[in-house]
């Protein structure tokens, strides 16, 4: 049967508020006045407008004065009362709260804005007091220690050079993020880590918003199998083999094309669909890509894409800790990233606003001739957990399976490193002395950009 709040409830409520003015501060953040009917509404703002200036409750005859309401104080309340008004009041608060966020939803409902329906109810159904006081610091730091290396939820990329700059790999409720130009891999970078994380068990959600499903399947299968593209159609039975062999190990892969400009409300209604529709709890979400979404509930013009781009990381954010999932996702490098061969914040589409709320935001960098010679380079702009800030990595790229893998066990000196050295070595200062004036000095620069130059025209 359920509760029933009468008035004289409600005014018994009150009497307990301005008994006790460490009660009240352990309730004031559930004490809101329109939980409260019309006739003792006013006691109730009087309470809480009393103690903002003064710092202390109102006495009875204050509230009476102020606002004609009787309210009666028990002075023999013990400890136990307390504990059952804590209860009943955060019950009463709480039923409230899902009373008002109901009414308040009907005109959503005809529009079909359901996201703001399910929001405003599910922060209505966590009103309650503050139950967890955190982390004791000194306690246990043995313990705290261990659980933080066996349930932070760190999970290997695939990539070991990736991983020993992030730590052991990216952690669930993070953001992070690729970042390249357009046309130097993102997708790829994204599809690659679809199937490793598929190939050991993962639950994996690819969401793409510009390439097609099936195009985003057969890239796929290219990277599973390790033929070509063209090889695929040449041989089906055997394609057929091999991925099927893989999904016996494999944990669940689905790839879903949804339009551009949709929002996280949407990515939580699909998730949640899923969930219902498989039986599989998603454990590993891939987005192509965050610069294609918009943010959930806000008037924001898609030119801004500053503000845009921010309430859309952080939601992003706030739906991988709400899920407790690895969350990944691409991001475009404006015009000024395109001659550079370091990045930087700058170098962000939008600028700032995605940097500063994701975890890790790695850089792509490729040329014409590092492609041709099968190579990638990842350049850590943030990493949150770890101290890889400003370093690169060098991986392996397959140019027909469209694989990226570590560089083979004894390579030292990776291409993009030679080239990165070759282009520091020809900004040179030399010593001429037997020049008639004596010291002079040369600066190759001509070369530089003579070299620089050559590389966008291969890269267009």
């Amino acid at each position: 049967m359920p509760k029933e709040f009468t008035e004289d409830l409600q005014k018994l409520f009150l009497g307990f508020l301005i008994s006790d003015k460490d009660l009240y501060v352990r309730i004031q953040s559930l004490v809101v006045p329109t939980y409260f009917n019309n006739k003792l509404r006013p006691a109730v703002i009087l309470i809480n407008e009393h103690s903002e200036k003064y710092n202390s409750l109102p006495t009875i005859d204050q509230i009476k004065a102020k606002t004609g309401i009787e309210v009666e104080i028990d002075n023999e309340v013990t400890v136990r009362h307390k504990e059952w008004f804590l209860d009943e009041f955060q019950d009463f608060a709480k039923f409230k709260a899902l009373e008002q966020a109901i009414l308040a939803s009907a005109d959503d409902i005809e529009k079909g804005e359901y996201y703001s329906v399910e929001k405003r109810v599910k922060e209505a159904s966590e009103v309650g007091l503050t139950k967890s006081l955190g982390t004791d610091y000194f306690e246990d730091p043995i313990k705290r220690l261990r659980s933080l290396k066996d349930n932070n939820g760190q999970v290997s990329t695939g990539w070991t050079a990736i991983d020993k700059k992030l730590f052991g790999g990216f952690n669930k409720g993070e953001l992070s993020i690729f970042a390249g130009g357009s046309g130097t891999g993102k997708s790829l970078f994204l599809q690659n880590l679809a199937l490793n994380w598929a190939s050991i068990g993962l639950n994996v959600i690819y969401f793409t918003f510009e390439l097609s499903e099936e195009l985003v399947a057969m890239r796929i299968d290219s990277m599973a199998t390790g033929m070509s593209s063209r090889g695929l159609f040449k041989d089906l039975e055997k394609v057929e083999l091999k991925v099927k062999l893989l999904a016996k190990q494999a944990g669940a892969m689905q790839i879903a094309y949804l339009p551009s400009g949709v929002n996280t409300g949407q990515l939580r209604s699909y998730l949640k669909e899923y969930e219902i529709q498989s039986g599989n709890q998603p454990q590993a979400i891939i987005i192509d890509y965050l610069d294609l979404m918009m943010p959930n509930d806000k008037r924001v013009s898609p030119s801004d894409l500053y503000v845009k781009d921010k309430y859309v990381a952080e939601e992003l954010r706030n739906l991988a800790v709400e899920l407790d999932t690895l969350l990944i996702t691409a991001s475009q490098l404006n015009r000024t990233a395109v001659e550079e061969i370091e990045f930087d914040h700058s170098h962000i589409a939008g600028g700032l606003s995605k940097v500063q709320t994701a975890d890790n935001v790695m850089g792509i960098f490729t040329s014409a001739p590092m492609r041709e010679r099968g190579r990638y380079q990842i350049q850590f702009m943030k990493t949150r957990s770890s101290s890889g800030v400003g370093q690169r990595v060098d991986l392996q790229f397959d140019i027909d399976s469209l694989r990226i893998s570590d560089l083979p066990e004894g390579e030292e000196e990776q291409p993009s490193e030679v080239l990165y050295s070759n282009v520091v070595r020809k900004t040179s200062v030399t010593d001429d002395k037997e020049n008639d004036k004596g010291q002079t000095t040369e600066v190759k620069a001509s070369n530089l950009r003579k070299m620089i130059s050559n590389m966008n025209k291969l890269d267009r």
